[in-house]
């Protein structure tokens, strides 16, 4: 299947059903779009892995260099359902990205983006593409390939923003360790987000236990910062690694 480049064209005119609390409410591409600059990524399937492990939490990690370039909004589309959409939101923690359920494939077949994924149970999915959007017009399209499998190379959302953007430059990525009540915790966060370093935050008790913790860096105390593959260590060792 060819995948045609709709650079220049209006989206598709659709209409999603969505579950909002506990209400049902429809939410059409004018309200997504209209007057906005919108970015937009596209892909097979919630809860699936590249999905769960990458092309989600990216787009949600970098939200923020998004919105400071003029975004207002990132959306996600899938054909799932809302149910399901909004389950996966929640287990990603991806407060900076909106989910679109495409459950119908309305949009996607309007985009000419719609897929047999027969073979793996799927039924008819996304191919996983993503593009620029203002005002409901499409500036950039960024198509994965047409190869075997579920390619993912130019869909990303490093790749649009250095084309956005060429000047921009990837910040490490940082992750932290915590426990609920830790003050020293509390103290490293606020730290990280004083100098504008978005973070990955592992609860344990919630997301992992002290014996990770333990394997990882030999000891049993929270926080525990890693910033760039580097292993910085608690509060202290934070402060220090930014007084340098």
């Amino acid at each position: 299947m060819a995948f045609v480049d709709r650079t220049g064209q209006q989206v598709p005119n659709v209409v999603f059903h969505t579950r909002q609390g506990d209400a049902w409410k429809d939410v059409s591409t004018d309200d997504l779009f209209k007057g906005k600059k919108v970015a937009v990524f596209s892909l097979p399937g919630a809860f699936t892995p590249t999905c769960s492990s990458t092309h989600l939490p990216r787009y949600n990690e970098l939200a923020k260099e998004f919105f400071a370039r003029g975004f207002d909004s990132i959306l996600c589309v899938s054909v799932n359902d809302t149910f399901v959409m909004n389950a996966w939101l929640a287990d990603q923690e991806a407060e900076n990205i909106t989910v679109v359920p495409d459950g119908n494939c309305d949009f996607t077949r309007g985009m000419g983006m719609l897929v047999s994924k027969e073979q793996l149970g799927f039924g008819d999915r996304s191919w996983r593409y993503s593009m620029i959007v203002n005002d409901g017009k499409i500036e950039k399209m960024f198509i994965e390939p047409e190869k075997e499998g579920d390619p993912f190379e130019v869909s990303d959302a490093d790749t649009m923003l250095k084309f956005v953007d060429p000047e921009w430059k990837d910040q490490p990525s940082v992750s932290i360790i915590t426990k609920p009540g830790c003050q020293f915790c509390a103290k490293a966060k606020a730290l990280l987000a004083e100098k504008g370093l978005a973070y990955e935050e592992i609860v344990l008790g919630r997301d992992a236990s002290v014996t990770s913790v333990r394997a990882i860096t030999g000891k049993t105390s929270a926080p525990q910062v890693f910033i760039g593959g580097q292993y910085i260590g608690g509060s202290e060792e934070l402060e220090a690694y930014f007084a340098k």
